[in-house]
Parts: C-alpha cells; sequence; structure tokens
C-alpha cells in the first residue's frame, strides 16, 4: 500500500477534519462501482446509445460529451444537448434514462468484456466477516448500480449507499449515504468512522468533500500518481493490496 502523501507534508483530509477522526477505527466502508468493483466492458454506454436511438433516431454516444466520475443525470444531460443541441426537457430526460435501464441488463448480460476487478469479491468478504458495514457511493443512479452489480452476484454486500438519483453532486450524493449508514447502524455508526474506496480523482473529491478519508484505487482509467495528486490519503493498485482497514 502506497500512501498518498509523504512523511512532512499537508496533512490529509480527514486530518483537516480533525485528528482524531483521521484515526478512529473505521465502521463502514463505501465503494464506488464502475472501475472499482466492476467494469460492464461498454455495455451502459451501449444502453445509452439504445435509449437515445428509439428516442431521438441519433446513435449518440455519451464519451463524447461526458467525463469519468460523473453522475447518470449529468451524463444524459450532457450527451442530449451536447448531440441535439438544446437542453431536454424533463419529460425527454426521463424517456432517455428509463429506456436506458431498460436495455442494461441485456447489455451488460451480455457483454463479453464485463468483469469484476482483483481481489473484489475476497475483500467483500472479508470486510463483512470483519464486522464492516458496506454500502456504495456511486453516480449511477439506484436501479442503475444495482444492475450493473447483479451480473456478478455483489448486491448481496451492500445494505445501503448513495446514488446519482438522490444529487447530481458527487459530494452530495456522498453525504446522503453517510446518513443512511448512520440510519442502517440504528445510530451507531457516525461520519468519522467511515471510508471511501474510488478509482477516480472525482471519488476522492467527493470523499473529502463530505469530511471522510478515501483510498484511491488504480484499477479504472487513472494511475497512482494521479490518484495521490488528487488527495487520496491511500493509494492502492488494486484490491488485492492490503487495504486500511
Amino acid at each position: 500500500m502506497a500512501e498518498s502523501r509523504a512523511e512532512g507534508e499537508a496533512k490529509p483530509a480527514a486530518e483537516r477534519a480533525g485528528d482524531a477522526a483521521a484515526g478512529g477505527r473505521i465502521a463502514a466502508i463505501l465503494f464506488d462501482i464502475d472501475g472499482t468493483l466492476i467494469s460492464t466492458g461498454g455495455a451502459s454506454t451501449i444502453a445509452w446509445r439504445r435509449a437515445f436511438q428509439e428516442v431521438h433516431g441519433l446513435p449518440v454516444d455519451i464519451t463524447q460529451y461526458s467525463a469519468t466520475g460523473m453522475t447518470d443525470p449529468e451524463v444524459g444531460r450532457l450527451s442530449f444537448s451536447g448531440a441535439l443541441g438544446r437542453q431536454p426537457t424533463k419529460r425527454e430526460l426521463a424517456r432517455v434514462m428509463g429506456l436506458r435501464l431498460r436495455y442494461m441488463p441485456e447489455e451488460i448480460e451480455r457483454s463479453d468484456d464485463y468483469r469484476v476487478m482483483p481481489g473484489v469479491e475476497e475483500l467483500l468478504e472479508r470486510l463483512i466477516d470483519d464486522g464492516h458495514l458496506l454500502g456504495l457511493t456511486t453516480g449511477n443512479v439506484e436501479a442503475a448500480a444495482h444492475i450493473k452489480l447483479a451480473r456478478a452476484n455483489l448486491n448481496r454486500f451492500f445494505s445501503f449507499g448513495g446514488y446519482g438519483s438522490d444529487s447530481t453532486e458527487r459530494v452530495e450524493l456522498t453525504r446522503r449515504a453517510l446518513e443512511r449508514a448512520h440510519t442502517v447502524s440504528g445510530g451507531a455508526i457516525e461520519a468519522a468512522e467511515c471510508i471511501a474506496v474510488g478509482d477516480t480523482p472525482s471519488d476522492v473529491i467527493a470523499a473529502h468533500g463530505a469530511g471522510i478519508r478515501v483510498v484511491g484505487v488504480a484499477t479504472g482509467k487513472f494511475g497512482l500518481d494521479e490518484l495521490q495528486s488528487a488527495g487520496a490519503d491511500f493509494a492502492l493498485s488494486t484490491l488485492e493490496e492490503g487495504f486500511p482497514a
């Protein structure tokens, strides 16, 4: 495990929020999905394209208009405006997003490149056995998140989450996940006892904005150096490496 800051450099975000919180016990862990737990192998992008094709007769490629780490509503809105040159109405956006969810299960099921990231299932099993509460913090709307995890039978590990259907802002949906951790635990878990895991600078920024530490894992599009530069409190090449919890 490589820590994101050398000795003598600025304190990580959790320490800025309070040294006691930074060194405290980890009771709950929030995981991003795409690039962290799994990759759909492009199946989600295909589902978006099919939805736009059905609604507007255009096979829109969302990768031309959106960036990694955005929430689903942002992706839909930006792709719509980029491809059609205007903002979608509420009804149009709802229809595109609904059709995308309709097509996702079949596209994910037949994706040859769908994969679970290295060490994921073994780590999740171990964390559950050790008594950690596991949740999600993801830009996917809630239904999309569970569709993506279903093929690998990973939904069974997660009892709560914060989703793109909660907010278009990653920081805010992370806060929602923390509130739900508190609720699911019967009020036994506070934000200071939580840590997030993600593969993008957006995940790092969101976790720090919500006042918690974050583990950056370089299994997505960003390397260790980029995650460390973004401020990750810990950085791992894969989840097979020693985990802070």
